[in-house]
């Protein structure tokens, strides 16, 4: 058996109750293309590979790739990181649904990185830290709401499904872990994604500030007054659809 390696964040699954809830809620059907991120030692790629679907399995690690391709022949096995891969060569049919439990030291910039190339997925399940999962589904004016959030709800329609405890893990992390699943909204909305990068970073890098000075050089006071925001808010209160507003708005002058 493989070990863990720290470096990679591995941390694998081995609750055989758990491992079952998580492949009945992704229900993989004979014949759809599913990538999986991290398959680890293969808890989930078993139970994959038995439902008849077309598998993709990604494994940055060069023993466990050789391991995952002895147990699983009929699935294509990619020992790449998922982070610098070619994804449109790496998914060519697609749709694909995509599942994975994530290093959670890559999770976030993944995560950005998975938005730009909706077009290629239809749906997502991750295990991420819980901390992660109630940041992409927070609502505004909450603590937990930020950057993530708003680009999560951008893109997705995110709900957390259940939390996974850290004795389902071999080793244990020391933190909660949960599931969520990400729908791609069918109607992707008209924004530039470059500005509103840049705004949310900018927002929320000073989210105890009001908007009129957290959104400084981007937005004027009179700007978001007209938009129907007051410039007293702190950056946590808008909702997704009041940063668009913001990002569209600084387009049309850029």
């Amino acid at each position: 058996m493989i070990r863990a390696r720290k470096r990679f964040g591995q941390n694998f699954l081995v609750d055989q109750g758990l491992i079952g809830k998580i492949i009945r809620g992704f229900d993989a059907r004979p014949g759809e293309h599913v990538v999986e991120i991290g398959p680890g030692q293969g808890a989930l790629t078993e139970h994959l590979v038995q439902s008849g679907c077309d598998l993709t399995l990604v494994e940055i690690d060069r023993d466990l790739a050789t391991l995952l391709q002895e147990r699983f022949p009929s699935a294509t096995l990619i020992n790449e990181d998922i982070l610098k891969a070619d994804l449109p060569a790496l998914i060519p049919d697609s749709p694909v649904r995509v599942i994975g439990n994530l290093p959670y030291n890559i999770s976030t910039p993944l995560l950005f990185r998975l938005f730009h190339y909706l077009e290629l997925i239809s749906n997502m399940h991750f295990m991420l830290q819980l901390e992660v999962v109630d940041r992409m589904t927070a609502d505004p004016s909450t603590r937990s709401y930020g950057r993530l959030s708003v680009m999560t709800q951008l893109y997705c329609e995110a709900e957390k499904l259940f939390e996974v405890p850290p004795e389902a893990f071999s080793p244990r992390p020391k933190v909660q872990s949960a599931i969520v699943r990400l729908q791609p909204h069918k109607q992707a909305a008209q924004v530039d994604v470059d500005i509103i990068e840049k705004m949310l970073i900018q927002a929320f890098s000073s989210r105890r500030k009001t908007i009129r000075n957290a959104l400084k050089g981007l937005v004027s006071e009179s700007e978001l007054e007209s938009l129907g925001l007051a410039p007293t808010l702190r950056p946590e209160n808008l909702t997704v659809n009041d940063y668009i507003a913001c990002s569209n708005l600084v387009s049309t002058r850029s």
